[in-house]
C-alpha cells in the first residue's frame, strides 16, 4: 500500500490549521460588492453591516455595524440565523445562491438589501457572508475577494465579536498564518505523483492536485463535474461503492475511518489504470490518495509468468536450483529438488547435513570435496553423484554450480542447479550397448562378406568361362541344340549372380566408409560413350535405343573417380534399359553449367509412382513387388549410384510419371573440396 513517507504527509496535510489546497471556490458572479481599504481591517473600517453564517444556519460573526442595524449588544454566537433574519420570499439559508437578497431584521418591517456570497473551505464547510448594499458601492476586485474569502474561512470558527481580541493587524496575520506558506505546501502537492482528490460525501471531487490531470487527462475544472465513482471501470464501480458506503457508515467520530483497496480506473481518453488507494473520511469530506500500479502490475506478471515458466522448465529438464550461504547449515532449493530427492517438503529440511545423508556413501567425499576446492579456487563446478532416495532407489545426480563474491572478492556463497541424470544415463547405457552389439554385428557382417566375396567369386568366374567356353563349342560340337539354350541360362545366370555380389560388397563398403575414391581428370564424353557401348548389347536384345546427340563436346574433363563414374553412368542406363518398354527410346544428355556438370538419362518407361520416389533410393528397395518380379535385380543400384555422386559432392533428381517415363538428373561440381 502507500508508503509511510506519503502517509506522513498526507496526515500532516489534514492536521494544519490552515487551507493547503488551490484557491478557495468563490462565485464570481456578484454584482455589487464591498469596498475596502485593507481586507485585514474590513470587518469596521469600510462602514459596512457584515454577517458571516455557516452552512448549517448559525451565525459565527457579525461586526458592529450589524449589530447597530440590528440593535444588538452582542453577537449572538451560535444563534440561528432564521430567528434574526427574515427573507422576503422566505427561502431558507440552504436556498440561498450568490447574488442580492432583501431580509427584514427581527420585526422590523424595513426592508434592507443585502448581498449574499457563498465560500468553501475544506475541513470547515461553506459559509455565507452578507454585505450591506449601499448607494456607493465599487466593484471588489477578485483578487480582493479571493484575498479576503481565504482569510475569513482561515479563522476559527468561533470568530470574534470585535476587533479587540486581537492587539493589533499582526496578530491577526499570525493566527491566519502565511498566505506564502500555502502557496509553497501547494507546490509542494502537487509535485507528488500519487493522486490526491478531496471529494464531499456524495463521492463529488471538490480538489485534485497535477498528478490527478496527468493521470485521468481531464483538463482545468473538468473534475468538479466529476463522481468519484466515475473514475473507475464499469467492472469496478460496484466494489468501489461498497468501499464508500463502508467508509461511511463505520466512520466513529474518535477514530477516523481508513480504507485501503485496488481497483481498475479510467481516463478520460478511455485508457485503463490499475491503481491502489487509501480512502479517509474527515469533516464531512472523503480524503483520496490513489497511485497507478499499472507498470508495477505488469512487472509482477510478468515475473510471475517467468517464475512459471522456470518452474515449468525444471520439472521438464527434471532440474531444481539451489543456493548455500558458506557457514550455515540450511540449503535454500527449488520445488523441484524436493522432487528429485523424493522427500515432501513439509516434512524434509535442505541442509548440508540431511544432503550428506542422501548422497550415495561412496560418493559423499567425492562432493564434499568438490565444495571445497569451488570455495578456495573460486571456481565453477561441474560433478555427478549418486544419491539414495527414502525407498532406497538410486538417482543419478548432475550438479553445476557457481561461487557467489561479495565487494572483496571473497566467496560468501555457492549456487547452481541440480539435474537429474537417472533416465539419461540408463538411455546412454543402453545406447552404448546396442552400439557395441551393432559395430560387432557390423564388423561380423564386414567380415563374412569379405570372406564371401573371395568365395562366392573364384567359382562364379569358373562358372561363367566353363559356360562360355561350352556356348562356342570350343572343345568340340555340342551333339544336342537344347544343350546350348541350357548353357546360355548357367551363363546368365552366373552373370546376374556376379552382379549382385558385386552390388553388395559395394554398399557394404560405402556404409562402412571404406569406399575410397581415386580422384583424376576424366574425359565425361568418352567415358559416357563408352558406357553407352556396354549397354547397346543389353538394350538391343529388347529393342530399345539409345540416343546421344547432345554429347558433342569431345573435350569436356571433370575431377572425379573414373571407375565410380563409369558405374553411375552404367547404372543409370541399365535401370532405364530395364524399365523401358520394348521399342522404346533412351535419352543420354550432358550439360555444362557454371559450377557443376548435369548429366540426365531419360527413358520412356513404366515411370515410378509419386510416393515410391524417395524409398527406391534406399538400399534393397524397388518401387513395387510387381516392378521385382517383371525386372531382376538387387536393389541397390540407384542407392550405390545416389552415394557414389554424393561422395563426388553432387545431387541426383528423380522426376517421373507413371506411364509416360523417368528422368534422372545427376549434377557434379568440376572441382570437388
Amino acid at each position: 500500500m502507500l508508503g509511510n513517507q506519503l502517509w506522513y504527509i498526507y496526515q500532516l496535510i489534514l492536521s494544519h490549521h490552515y487551507s493547503v489546497w488551490p484557491p478557495l471556490s468563490i462565485n464570481n458572479n456578484n454584482p455589487a460588492a464591498f469596498q475596502i481599504k485593507n481586507p485585514l481591517s474590513f470587518r469596521e473600517e469600510d462602514g459596512i453591516a457584515r454577517l458571516v453564517i455557516s452552512e448549517a444556519g448559525r451565525i459565527i460573526y457579525a461586526n458592529t455595524h450589524f449589530k447597530d442595524l440590528a440593535q444588538l449588544t452582542n453577537t449572538p454566537k451560535q444563534e440561528k440565523a432564521n430567528k434574526l433574519i427574515r427573507f422576503e420570499k422566505n427561502v431558507t439559508i440552504n436556498e440561498i445562491t450568490s447574488g442580492v437578497y432583501t431580509i427584514f431584521l427581527r420585526e422590523d418591517t424595513i426592508p434592507l438589501k443585502f448581498h449574499f456570497d457563498w465560500v468553501e473551505m475544506i475541513d470547515k464547510g461553506r459559509y455565507l457572508i452578507a454585505s450591506e448594499i449601499t448607494e456607493v458601492q465599487p466593484s471588489l476586485t477578485q483578487e480582493d475577494r479571493e484575498f479576503f474569502a481565504e482569510k475569513i474561512m482561515q479563522a476559527p470558527l468561533t470568530i470574534p465579536s470585535n476587533d479587540a481580541d486581537y492587539e493589533s493587524e499582526k496578530e491577526l496575520i499570525t493566527a491566519l498564518g502565511s498566505l506564502k506558506e500555502q502557496g509553497d505546501l501547494r507546490n509542494f502537492l502537487n509535485m507528488s505523483n500519487e493522486v490526491m482528490i478531496v471529494a464531499n460525501e456524495d463521492g463529488n471531487l471538490v480538489r485534485v492536485n497535477k498528478a490527478f490531470h496527468r493521470l485521468f487527462g481531464y483538463k482545468n475544472n473538468a473534475f468538479t463535474k466529476l463522481n468519484f465513482m466515475d473514475l473507475f471501470d464499469n467492472s469496478e464501480r460496484a466494489s468501489v461503492r461498497n468501499y464508500l458506503q463502508n467508509l461511511t457508515v463505520h466512520e466513529d467520530n474518535s477514530v477516523i475511518g481508513i480504507i485501503d483497496f485496488e481497483a481498475s480506473a479510467i481516463s478520460q481518453g478511455n485508457t485503463n489504470y490499475w491503481t491502489e488507494w487509501r480512502l479517509q473520511h474527515r469533516a464531512g469530506y472523503i480524503y483520496c490518495v490513489g497511485r497507478d500500479l499499472t507498470a508495477a502490475k505488469s512487472h509482477e506478471e510478468e515475473l510471475s509468468k517467468r517464475e512459471h515458466q522456470l518452474m515449468e522448465a525444471e520439472l521438464i529438464g527434471r532440474m531444481g536450483h539451489w543456493r548455500w550461504v558458506i557457514g550455515q547449515d540450511g540449503i535454500d532449493w527449488s520445488d523441484q529438488i524436493f522432487r528429485i530427492f523424493g522427500v515432501d517438503p513439509e516434512g524434509f529440511t535442505p541442509s548440508i547435513d540431511s544432503l550428506n545423508q542422501m548422497v550415495h556413501r561412496r560418493d559423499v567425499g567425492r562432493v564434499i570435496q568438490a565444495f571445497q576446492r569451488a570455495i578456495i579456487e573460486q571456481n565453477d563446478y561441474d560433478m555427478e553423484f549418486r544419491i539414495v532416495r527414502p525407498g532406497g532407489d538410486i538417482r543419478y545426480i548432475r550438479c553445476e554450480g557457481r561461487c557467489e563474491k561479495d565487494a572483496d572478492g571473497d566467496v560468501i556463497a555457492l549456487y547452481g542447479v541440480m539435474q537429474d541424470m537417472t533416465e539419461r544415463m540408463l538411455y546412454e547405457r543402453e545406447l552404448k550397448e546396442a552400439k557395441d552389439a551393432a559395430e560387432r554385428a557390423y564388423a561380423a557382417k564386414s567380415q563374412f562378406l569379405a570372406n564371401m566375396s573371395h568365395e562366392l567369386r573364384t567359382p562364379l568366374n569358373a562358372i561363367i568361362g566353363f559356360s562360355e567356353m561350352m556356348q562356342r563349342q570350343l572343345l568340340g560340337p555340342i551333339g544336342t541344340e537344347k544343350y546350348l539354350d541350357y548353357i546360355a541360362g548357367i551363363r546368365e545366370s552366373g552373370e546376374h549372380l556376379l552382379d549382385l555380389i558385386s552390388d553388395i560388397l559395394d554398399m557394404s563398403k560405402i556404409e562402412a566408409g571404406k569406399y575410397e575414391l581415386d580422384l583424376e581428370s576424366v574425359n565425361i564424353t568418352k567415358t559416357m560413350k563408352l558406357a553407352v557401348h556396354m549397354m547397346e548389347g543389353r538394350a538391343l536384345e529388347s529393342g530399345i535405343k539409345i540416343i546421344t546427340d547432345d554429347l558433342k563436346n569431345e573435350n569436356l574433363n571433370i575431377i572425379a573417380d573414373r571407375r565410380a563414374f563409369m558405374q553411375i553412368i552404367l547404372n543409370l542406363l541399365s535401370n532405364a534399359v530395364k524399365f523401358s518398354n520394348e521399342g522404346g527410346k533412351i535419352y543420354l544428355e550432358c550439360h555444362e553449367r557454371p559450377e557443376f556438370i548435369s548429366i540426365k538419362v531419360r527413358d520412356e518407361g513404366v515411370g515410378i509412382p509419386a510416393n515410391k520416389l524417395q524409398c527406391i533410393m534406399r538400399p534393397f528397395e524397388q518401387a513395387s513387388s510387381s516392378y521385382s518380379r517383371d525386372h531382376e535385380g538387387s536393389g541397390l543400384g540407384l542407392a550405390i549410384t545416389k552415394e557414389l555422386v554424393e561422395m563426388h559432392e553432387g545431387t541426383l533428381l528423380i522426376d517421373s510419371k507413371i506411364g509416360d517415363g523417368t528422368t534422372v538428373t545427376v549434377r557434379i561440381p568440376y572441382q570437388q573440396q
